[in-house]
């Protein structure tokens, strides 16, 4: 919540700092609690113990301390009850309860030796205090004959401080018997509960008072602790037992379940022999039996499937060889027949011409099988060794220079002004960019076909190649089956190459074998790319792409560069002086959407110099982009 043009730019790096310092001694916790199912089960358990445990103790205590409070109250209320008439008595009949008084005696001697004589009975249980009632004009300390000197107590308590105002008004209120809960103050100043019972009597000369009985809460309060201790004790070992319970009945289930990970893991691992151990006749027992099962039907069939694959492997790879010379003959007399053409009347010699051709793209076939029955079987090698790229560009270039005449495109190599270096086999890395270079001008409907060469920053940074067509493109789902063998985006459509099938198979295989990615991008309608990332060096790991794999020039990025404009456009008028950006200036968000000079003003702008193939005039151009070709993209 910032007012408007705050950033918070300041609390930012202080809550990231504490955000990485909570975090870190939190990840382990977290990681364990989310792997162990173990340990969230026996603490789901602990906690919900402890809860019950709780609730149960906070309820037990509770009704203990009632009924303990409703027994000393009855007890009190009877002892009180006795006491009261004691008093009443004594009161009635001075001449007889206190000896040497009289009727004209004394009511603050009387009044003293009654109270020793009610507390003497109740020596730690209770105490007796009394105290001058509001109802006469007699008060505690008065120099009067009748009435009585001050307030009397039974033990060391202060009477006045220990009994309530709002207690000793209800007892000049009733007559009847009053109790409270109250707090008896000590003459030390120590304080402790207790209940107060009550009431207004009469001493020998009819002069009101207020006689009260206090009784403590030691003994209760003993055994409330008592119980609480009970409690306590007994919940901590039921919580602990519980704990150790549910960790011996989690683990007869989790550890069949850990076995069975760790056998699945085995499986998937290759060692399809593992199974697992079953003893008893339980649902565990019935899992791991058809687990086994399921390990042991797996297992079957992917022996089957592999004695399937090599069988077919090498029924490709005998083929392949056996029709190896069969081949050979068969080109021996097509080349015979194809040169003595010229004495055959026009439909023979056409048909030798069809021969011909037919034989080349048997003899491509054959070849591709093979290939393909060498990577099926591990025995591709790698030859690398450090190569400029752009040789091998140059080439593949110039041997489609032909096919691009005939299909009137031209072939625009950008990037290739400096060397472009890395640890490749040439031979693999060339017939990937031939099949990627072959495609694109097939299907690029004659427009402009782009090769284009980058490599990243740093000696471990990857190169890479992409090859541009702004053809019939791709659909969406089909960047992903476009390596598959023998798959043709459009069936219907008539094969004007002589291609096998196998060339995108064979190239990402070739990829593969280098340790990079072979990675595909189109739009319907508006082309597509292929992307050939490579590391810099043989069997280092591979690094970001310099390449982006969706294009600048796509539909998405013009959308957007379009939108930015207007919107730049509108921050303009409406005279945003803040945001306008100096002369020649480029937004923030345009930089993926421009060249490569543009984006990085320190390059060197000779360096993205293309070279154009043009298929039509076979002339070459330094320096020429495609759009320049007039060409609708």
């Amino acid at each position: 919540m910032l007012p408007e043009g705050a950033t918070g730019g300041r609390a930012q790096p202080a809550i990231r700092i504490f955000g990485r310092w909570a975090r870190g001694p939190l990840l382990p916790a977290v990681r364990l609690w989310r792997r162990n199912l173990q340990l969230r089960v026996v603490a789901s358990t602990l906690l919900l113990s402890l809860a019950v445990v709780l609730v149960l103790g906070v309820v037990v205590i509770g009704q203990v301390r009632n009924g303990l409070l409703d027994a000393k109250r009855q007890i009190a209320q009877s002892q009180a009850e006795g006491g009261f008439a004691v008093a009443a008595e004594r009161a009635a009949a001075p001449d007889a309860t206190a000896e040497g008084t009289g009727p004209a005696g004394d009511p603050g001697t009387w009044l003293t030796g009654l109270v020793s004589q009610l507390a003497s009975g109740g020596q730690g249980v209770y105490s007796v205090v009394a105290l001058s009632s509001d109802l006469d004009d007699s008060r505690f300390g008065s120099d009067g004959i009748g009435g009585p000197r001050g307030p009397r107590a039974s033990s060391d308590i202060r009477p006045e401080q220990s009994i309530s105002l709002e207690m000793r008004e209800a007892v000049d209120a009733s007559p009847e018997l009053h109790w409270q809960y109250g707090t008896v103050v000590r003459q030390d100043g120590s304080t402790q509960p207790a209940l107060i019972v009550g009431k207004r009597l009469s001493d020998i000369h009819g002069n009101n008072y207020q006689l009260y009985y206090l009784f403590p809460f030691t003994q209760e309060d003993e055994s409330l602790s008592l119980v609480k201790t009970t409690i306590a004790t007994a919940g901590v070992f039921l919580v602990v037992l519980l704990g150790v319970i549910a960790w011996l009945v989690v683990r007869q289930v989790v550890t069949p379940v850990r076995m069975a990970a760790r056998i699945a893991e085995r499986l998937a691992a290759g060692r399809l022999q593992e199974r697992m151990k079953v003893s008893g006749e339980d649902d565990i027992a019935r899992l791991g039996e058809s687990f086994n099962k399921m390990a042991r039907s797996l297992q079957r069939q992917i022996q089957q499937l592999e004695e399937l694959s090599r069988m077919q492997r090498r029924f490709v790879s005998d083929v392949s060889h056996e029709l190896r010379t069969p081949l050979t003959t068969v080109r021996m007399a097509a080349d015979v027949i194809h040169t003595a053409r010229e004495d055959f009347d026009p439909v023979t010699a056409r048909s030798a011409e069809l021969l011909i051709g037919q034989l080349d793209r048997f003899e491509a076939l054959l070849a591709d099988l093979l290939e393909i029955s060498r990577f099926d079987a591990g025995a591709a090698l790698l030859e690398a060794e450090p190569t400029d790229l752009r040789t091998v560009v140059r080439r593949v270039v110039e041997g489609a220079e032909p096919l691009a005449e005939r299909k009137g495109s031209r072939l625009v190599v950008l990037g290739d002004a400096w060397p472009v270096r890395a640890e490749v086999d040439a031979r693999r890395i060339e017939r990937v960019l031939r099949n990627l270079v072959v495609n694109a001008i097939e299907h690029g409907e004659g427009r402009d076909v782009v090769v284009r060469l980058s490599e990243g920053l740093g000696e471990d940074a990857a190169v890479a190649v992409a090859v541009r067509d702004y053809g019939i493109g791709l659909r969406p789902g089909e960047a992903e089956r476009v390596f598959n063998r023998f798959w043709r985006a459009d069936p219907a459509r008539a094969r004007t190459t002589g291609g096998t099938g196998l060339g995108l198979s064979i190239s990402l295989e070739d990829t593969h074998l280098h340790g990079g990615r072979l990675e595909a991008w189109g739009e319907p309608g508006g082309g597509s790319q292929f992307r050939l990332t490579l590391p810099r060096t043989a069997g280092s790991p591979l690094r970001e792409s310099p390449i982006p794999l969706v294009p600048d020039d796509s539909r998405a990025a013009r959308a957007r560069a379009q939108a930015l404009a207007q919107a730049r456009a509108v921050e303009v008028t409406a005279g945003a002086g803040a945001a306008t950006s100096a002369p020649g200036a480029v937004p923030a968000a345009l930089p993926h959407l421009l060249p490569d000079a543009a984006r990085d003003p320190g390059r060197d702008p000779a360096r993205d110099a293309g070279t154009v193939h043009d298929g039509q005039d076979g002339g070459k151009a330094a320096g020429r982009r495609p759009e320049e070709d007039g060409h609708d993209r």
